[in-house]
């Protein structure tokens, strides 16, 4: 089964573990500040799985525009809100800081149905959570995306 491998094409992406080529590119990524609380979340979440030293100057910016939503749905029928819909949407450029030339221009999203209970504390806890949670999914998204592009062809 390891020799058919080879012959049908497929490459691991990660070859070379933290040496390689995709693990070097990552780590020499510099995330900006993105503002406000979903930017600090998704910031936080992508230094961590990109493993950027932050000592010396990085080849490339990742520079990231966020977009929050909440919106509610399913009316109940005293014509309060049962749901919500939490969604999270980051277009994300990769620049090589160098030439300042944008490598990757791309969005990711994600988003998450929460519940409206009777408890208020209950159901801001709920979307403050589902807020971290799109924000982990969003820089996995990212991280994905630049790994496909910084592989060596």
């Amino acid at each position: 089964m390891a020799l058919a491998l080879p012959a049908c094409g497929l490459q691991p992406l990660y070859a070379g573990g933290g040496d390689g080529a995709v693990a070097r590119g990552l780590a020499d990524i510099e995330v900006p500040a993105i503002e406000g609380r979903a930017g600090w979340l998704v910031r936080n979440a992508l230094i961590d799985r990109l493993g950027t030293s932050g000592q010396g100057s990085a080849r490339y910016r990742l520079d990231i525009v966020l977009d929050d939503q909440l919106e509610g749905l399913g009316l109940l029928t005293d014509e309060t809100i049962g749901r919500e819909r939490r969604t999270l949407r980051a277009r994300y450029q990769l620049v090589d800081v160098a030439s300042d030339t944008v490598l990757l221009d791309a969005t990711a999203g994600s988003d998450a149905g929460i519940d409206v209970v009777s408890s208020e504390y209950a159901t801001v806890a709920a979307e403050e959570r589902a807020l971290e949670n799109l924000a982990l999914e969003v820089a996995d998204r990212i991280v994905t995306r630049l790994s496909l592009e910084l592989r060596e062809p």
